[in-house]
């Protein structure tokens, strides 16, 4: 019995060279087996020119990461269990005591927990500019600012910034920028080449993305990404990945392996959908203002216009709604409660409909001049049929009336 055992762990047969189908294999590992003690020494992990250790990568997840990498215009990628660990990763990598981490003041809200818990801990200082105006972003930077993060659209209310002039004024102050690009996904826009013809050219120094929005696409994987173009960059955010264990399962890598082909499809059709539930918002009385980057009337339109008009699916699938003043929390809080198709949840990009309602004011340091007063509610759009999603809207503003 024992010698069978044995055998099971230690069978000889190896499968035939050869096999092509339309998913990649999954190969999953703690231990990778060295054929002599001198491979296990002289492999290199760094580079991806071999495997040494399941942290460091099997062929799926070096398949993705590549993948990410043409998706977004990229060189080198690192793939980390969320996109909050790639925000986090970031920091991590590049900051230590006595250094500023510049932040939109739309900044995603766990992004602002960050700076403001574990990195003020470590001696990490931090300010806020306003996204809107880059000369406030350049007014703020100092010797001890060593990155600014960028968010386009902007977190909640979609403000889309000047990304070109901003990363502009970053290069010429030789302050590393970083985007979190989980809005744009690597289709509305090019991280890295934002004005490509202009000498330098502009883009961002990383790219940060929650791929458990539109490249999962399922509303069930969570992972995120760090890329980046500059070798020396990647190895600093490599080596904090590696002394930290970072790490992603090779089945969770799978189901974004396998949604990344419908991707493109699915970002069009969350963006179409989108922009008619917009449109249709903005007639409603109730909705004192209607936040969407491709509306005319919405912060930072022009710039989006920009960047991402020409980008079939180029605007996403959110959109925001200032409730008219006159109506209290509770009310709007039934109005949330009345939606059928909707359902009440945070993140995006997966095939149901969600909506969030906000408390904007303890999210800002002050209550932006752009924005009517009012009470935020965010929507997600998935992939229901439009028409279902306003007559859900609908139904539900009764409750509001």
């Amino acid at each position: 019995m024992q010698k069978k055992i044995t055998g099971l762990i230690h069978h000889s047969y190896v499968p035939p060279k050869g096999f092509e189908a339309p998913q990649p294999g999954v190969f999953k590992a703690s231990t990778v087996f060295f054929p002599t003690v001198a491979a296990m020494r002289s492999r290199e992990w760094k580079d991806k020119t071999a495997y040494t250790y399941g942290l460091h990568g099997t062929p799926t997840s070096y398949m993705l990461e590549e993948r990410l990498c043409a998706l977004e215009g990229g060189e080198q990628c690192l793939l980390v269990p969320s996109g909050l660990a790639a925000l986090g990763l970031v920091a991590m990598s590049l900051l230590k005591s006595g250094d500023e981490v510049l932040l939109p003041d739309n900044v995603y809200g766990p992004n602002k927990a960050i700076v403001e818990g574990e990195l003020s801990g470590w001696g990490i200082s931090h300010q806020y500019y306003n996204p809107m105006d880059p000369q406030d972003l350049e007014a703020q930077i100092s010797s001890r600012t060593k990155l600014v993060w960028l968010e386009a659209a902007g977190s909640v209310t979609l403000e889309f910034p000047n990304l070109v002039e901003m990363v502009r004024i970053c290069q010429r102050r030789k302050v590393l920028t970083a985007l979190d690009n989980t809005w744009g996904a690597g289709l509305a826009f090019a991280p890295f080449d934002l004005a490509p013809d202009t000498e330098p050219a502009i883009g961002v120094d990383i790219s940060a993305h929650a791929l458990t929005k539109y490249p999962s696409g399922g509303g069930d994987v969570l992972m995120g990404s760090v890329i980046t173009r500059n070798p020396g960059l990647h190895l600093k955010l490599k080596l904090t990945h590696m002394r930290f264990g970072i790490g992603v399962g090779m089945n969770d890598v799978e189901a974004v392996l396998r949604s990344l082909p419908s991707m493109a499809l699915r970002y069009r059709t969350h963006d179409e959908a989108t922009r008619i539930l917009a449109q249709w918002a903005n007639a409603q009385p109730e909705f004192v203002q209607v936040l969407h980057p491709a509306m005319a009337d919405s912060p930072g339109h022009a710039h989006w216009k920009a960047l991402c008009k020409n980008t079939p699916g180029g605007a996403a699938g959110l959109f925001s709604v200032m409730i008219d003043p006159r109506f209290s929390q509770d009310r709007v809080d039934a109005f949330c409660d009345a939606l059928k198709l909707f359902r009440l949840g945070y993140s995006w990009g997966g095939p149901i409909s969600l909506v969030v309602p906000y408390d904007l004011a303890s999210m800002r340091t002050s209550w932006p001049p752009h924005l009517a007063k009012g009470t935020l509610v965010r929507f997600s759009i998935g992939l229901e049929a439009v028409e279902d999603l306003q007559a859900d809207i609908a139904q539900a503003l009764l409750k509001l009336r």
